[in-house]
């Protein structure tokens, strides 16, 4: 074997170690992650129902995510790494991203449009609730979910929602969680 293709071969094995790592690799260089335990309406249900108006107002809609951090490299036989106060993650932002099942995803015409929003809670281990707007007012009077009120027909999306922050070292970290959410003009209750 000669050096050359003892190298080539040395080459090949690394990248394919490094294309193999998983997840732990591609959440940055931070040394903990942060976790999405739950993504819920204000009922604790998983699948929102968005009413575009209610008693004739347009009324923004909200999600609780459960997050909380936890540390990539978890220790070794009886020595239990905990995270310290530079683990800690502060969240500064959220983008809230609409699709369909059956591919018809045009933002504006098929789905409401995506949107950033800032947010701003710090994360430890024990974890942490997090309240935020998952559908915007404004979204309600746009296309296509305007034309919901008068034709009583419905639109199922899946909302992907990406927390963005950086822990107290500074390193970045993100997050994702999706959540069903049917769109309509449900029947107001009396």
């Amino acid at each position: 074997m000669t050096a050359k293709f003892a190298k080539l071969l040395a080459l090949a094995g690394a990248v394919a170690l490094s294309v193999s790592c998983g997840d732990l690799v591609r959440q940055g260089h931070s040394p903990v992650m942060l976790v999405v335990e739950s993504l819920v309406d204000g009922n604790g249900n998983h699948t929102l129902r968005s009413d575009v108006l209610v008693a004739g107002a347009i009324v923004n809609d909200l999600a609780t995510a459960s997050l909380r951090i936890q540390l990539k490299d978890q220790g070794s036989l009886g020595v239990v790494a905990s995270p310290t106060l530079t683990n800690q993650v502060v969240i500064d932002r959220y983008r809230v991203e609409y699709r369909r099942a059956d591919g018809h995803n045009t933002p504006g015409v098929d789905v409401p449009y995506t949107f950033d929003s800032a947010l701003t809670q710090t994360i430890t281990e024990d974890g942490d609730d997090v309240i935020f707007q998952i559908v915007r007012h404004v979204a309600k009077a746009e296309a296509p979910l305007a034309a919901l009120s008068p034709s009583g027909n419905i639109i199922s999306t899946i909302a992907t929602v990406t927390f963005y922050g950086h822990d107290l070292a500074g390193n970045d970290i993100s997050t994702s969680a999706n959540m069903g959410i049917d769109f309509a003009d449900f029947a107001d209750e009396n």
